[in-house]
């Protein structure tokens, strides 16, 4: 009696970065045919899309891949989350930053990224839930160059890359906004007035923050949380910038530390990103590690 063949579902953003997933389409559907794999194809069209399809086809299938940016891998991730079993996912990095993917070293190039995930192995690897609604796989943050992420039109990351950021977030230079804000941990309180915030599992934010490999574990049950404190004056903005550039944080202008979970606490309501989608605020937010919540195949 022949051996049932495995099947994979393949989630497809054909508009994420340059339109990578649309031409990878046939050759990604080949490779798996040829792997052994029956692919069942859905090729997103909507916000939700692959959040919707993930939960609704992941359960009937032994393996998961995402072909697009870092939303598109935020949707299929807390839609895998939804389900009643752990099915390995794989990721084939098609946006116009991949920050994920560059913490992670995957390659960019489709067919390449296929090969890895057909000879690969499975990896646990740690997710966030934002305040007990949504899932992110490896950023939330707040303020300055935030609504960026979200904003710069998806025409303007395709031919831009994360430039596309710098251009949108270097506006608000000329109009920075600082909140007072409590983050909480499960042991030490940190209060100050603050330009920015990231709780990230990730050596790369948007192209913007490096940390160093060694500051990164993203399977510990820990995140990195990096709050920006209000420079004072044109020196200190230097100052900041420089230590976003060198990931060497000045003590004086940012908290940096690592926490399972982190509850924030502000005077007003403060829109988030989420992996670069947005997400609505509160004048609480608690943000969570989920230790190993997910099995990476690469």
């Amino acid at each position: 009696m022949m051996a049932s063949r495995p099947k994979v579902l393949l989630i497809v953003n054909p508009v994420a970065g340059k339109t990578k997933g649309r031409t990878a389409l046939f050759p990604l559907t080949e490779g798996f045919c040829r792997a052994g794999y029956i692919p069942t194809v859905h090729v997103t069209g909507a916000r939700g899309d692959a959040r919707h399809i993930t939960e609704q086809l992941a359960a009937q299938h032994d393996l998961v891949v995402c072909c697009g940016g870092d939303g598109t891998l935020n949707e299929v991730i807390d839609g895998l989350l939804a389900c009643e079993k752990q099915i390995p996912l794989g990721y084939i990095p098609a946006g116009s930053t991949n920050d994920f993917a560059n913490s992670l070293h995957l390659k960019t190039q489709p067919v390449a990224a296929l090969r890895d995930i057909l000879g690969g192995s499975n990896d646990a690897m740690d997710i966030g839930l934002f305040n007990g609604v949504r899932h992110f796989s490896y950023i939330a943050s707040f303020g300055i160059f935030t609504a960026a992420s979200y904003n710069a039109p998806q025409t303007t990351k395709n031919a831009l890359g994360h430039f596309a950021y710098l251009l949108e977030g270097s506006k608000e230079l000329f109009s920075v906004q600082s909140h007072q804000i409590v983050a909480q941990t499960a042991d030490k309180r940190y209060e100050g007035d603050y330009l920015f915030g990231a709780v990230c599992n990730s050596t790369s934010v948007a192209g913007l923050v490096k940390l160093n490999a060694g500051m990164v574990d993203m399977s510990d049950g820990l995140f990195e949380v990096i709050l920006v404190r209000r420079p004072m004056n044109p020196a200190e903005i230097a100052r900041v910038l420089n230590s976003i550039n060198t990931a060497d944080f000045d003590p004086e202008l940012f908290d940096f530390f690592k926490a399972s979970e982190v509850t924030f606490t502000m005077k007003e309501p403060l829109p988030w990103s989420l992996d670069g989608e947005y997400a609505e605020g509160a004048a609480t937010i608690t943000v969570k590690n989920v230790p190993q919540a997910i099995l990476l195949r690469h």
